[in-house]
């Protein structure tokens, strides 16, 4: 008897150190894939606050002004985020029809806090980005296995239009982070995870619709799964998820109500995002321009991805994962799939209007960046049935350095390049002559781009007057019409006027060669105080 219980106390001692070396051994693995992720973000901050200070004069300066202003009038005119203002159509108020302004009303508050700094915007992009790395590679471990996690929030990490765009003072960083992260949280959910995330993914995701209207697309995850448990019988769970459903579809489907109706209620009755859409221009147009699919390759090959990334996920997207033998992991397996094709029926409905703002590209790169990393994974193992061995991770080493060498490194450079810069210093020399109080009339490099009057730190006008349905990229005729709409300027009160000597309309036309008579009239009834070699500025008298 003593001898068997003294055996029973050695097993048990052995069984007990066994268990507690398993758990050091599971705990072990698990701080090395928190490692993996946590170097992944690391590279995620590397690239994201590359010239993080860099002035609004990239490739996106037109869309982030308007963003930045709107931050600037939360500040200093009304907190008001049901009210958002820009500041390039006169005195005000100038509320127009936009995205709930999360990104704009974070950066506002960095303004109160630290003051004005133009590249706060960017800061707060990009930790949305930061956040989206972690949904992402969260998401992935669900559907896929971590392997798979780690390799496509590398991607997404490294991928050339992801690290633009999140490190940009646009809304949607803020749109991929909180609906990534709201499907996530479904997801989990979805696969037993506490009754709380349900509503927590609901807040997540309909804050990122909210952010920007292309983020609905992400919603198919969800609907896709709230079928998966409708085939299952599981009618309690789908009710349960579609009544939170109709609750964030009727929460975003009310602010772009109000939304609609400010852009109809306020000059310049803007409502931004509102045209390019195929009931815009009609199927047969779409058709005619083949859906825009030579822009998306232009864009993707000399901008976005490079052909680096366009090949991953041609590899990955053509070459699927093998069948799971769980009913429920072949559902999970199927989630890039479902997003990436939703998207896609996103594409073909707004084309015009993605291919001219061509961040709601960034919709697709949760999906995109999902089957980088597959395809990145294939063509490292090949015929190889583990990644631990050192050819697979040479391979893999010399998948990053081309991706990066090819694609990452000289595509960012290129979007980063300050095309805008004769904008800012117009803007700065107005800002130099301004009054308190002065209304600016300023004409950028890019017509239609508010940069100029953004750094002026005045209000005033765009020229031509832009919003609503007036062209503002392009300019009129005649210089009879030109100069019927600066004379109705000055009776508004404008103060100052301003071109860069470079500004060049989308019709590639000059302004101080197809408008030689504004300057002319100018030179009659204004007083001109910089003729320099890129900027030309008047101060506009009264009659």
């Amino acid at each position: 008897m003593t001898d068997a219980r003294g055996l029973n106390q050695v097993e048990g001692q052995q069984y007990q150190h066994r268990t507690t070396s398993r758990s050091i051994a599971a705990r072990s693995y698990i701080s090395i894939d928190t490692a993996i992720l946590l170097g992944i973000v690391f590279i995620a901050i590397v690239f994201r606050f590359y010239k993080i200070t860099l002035p609004l004069v990239d490739g996106f300066s037109w869309r982030q002004i308007s963003t930045a202003m709107m931050a600037d009038n939360f500040q200093q005119r009304s907190w008001n985020i049901f009210f958002p203002e820009v500041s390039w159509s006169g005195p005000g108020p100038s509320y127009q029809g936009r995205e709930f302004q999360i990104v704009s009303y974070l950066t506002a508050l960095l303004y109160q806090l630290f003051g004005w700094h133009d590249w706060f915007g960017r800061v707060v992009a990009a930790i949305f980005g930061l956040v989206t790395v972690v949904s992402l590679h969260r998401l992935t471990a669900l559907c896929w296995d971590k392997m798979h996690a780690h390799a496509a929030a590398l991607a997404y990490a490294l991928m050339p239009a992801a690290i633009m765009i999140d490190s940009s003072f646009l809304p949607d960083p803020a749109m991929l982070a909180l609906v990534t992260l709201g499907v996530w949280l479904f997801v989990k959910y979805w696969a037993g995870g506490s009754g709380w995330l349900l509503p927590l993914a609901t807040a997540s995701f309909s804050l990122g619709a909210l952010s920007k209207p292309p983020g609905i697309a992400a919603g198919a995850v969800i609907f896709y799964l709230m079928v998966c448990w409708i085939l299952e019988r599981k009618w309690k769970q789908a009710r349960l998820v579609f009544l939170f459903g109709l609750l964030s579809l009727a929460i975003i489907g009310a602010y772009f109500s109000w939304a609609i109706y400010l852009a109809r209620s306020y000059p310049p009755f803007h409502f931004a995002g509102s045209g390019g859409y195929i009931w815009d221009y009609g199927v047969w147009s779409y058709v005619k321009d083949r859906f825009y699919f030579q822009s998306v390759w232009n864009t993707s090959v000399l901008w976005f991805y490079g052909y680096p990334f366009m090949l991953l996920f041609a590899v990955g997207l053509w070459m699927p994962l093998s069948r799971a033998k769980d009913p429920r992991q072949r559902a999970l397996s199927a989630i890039p799939y479902v997003w990436l094709a939703a998207a896609v029926i996103l594409y073909l409905a707004a084309a015009g209007e993605i291919t001219s703002n061509v961040w709601n590209l960034h919709v697709f790169h949760v999906p995109a960046a999902m089957f980088c990393g597959h395809g990145a994974l294939l063509l490292a193992k090949l015929s190889s049935k583990t990644v631990l061995n050192p050819t697979v991770v040479l391979r893999s080493i010399c998948i990053v350095i081309v991706a990066v060498g090819w694609s990452t490194l000289p595509l960012v450079r290129t979007m980063k390049k300050p095309i805008a810069m004769n904008g800012k210093l117009l803007g700065e020399e107005l800002a130099r002559l301004a009054q308190p109080g002065d209304l600016v009339v300023a004409i950028a490099p890019e017509v239609g781009d508010p940069v100029a009057v953004y750094y002026s730190r005045a209000r005033g006008w765009v020229f031509p007057p832009g919003g609503g349905d007036a062209e503002w990229s392009k300019f009129v005729a005649d210089d009879t019409t030109a100069i019927a709409q600066l004379e109705e300027l000055r009776a508004q009160g404008a103060d100052l006027f301003g071109v860069a000597k470079n500004a060049t309309d989308k019709e590639a036309r000059l302004f101080l060669e197809h408008h030689d008579g504004i300057i002319d009239h100018l030179d009659r009834t204004a007083t001109k105080l910089v003729d320099s070699e890129n900027l030309l500025i008047y101060r506009i008298t009264r009659p």
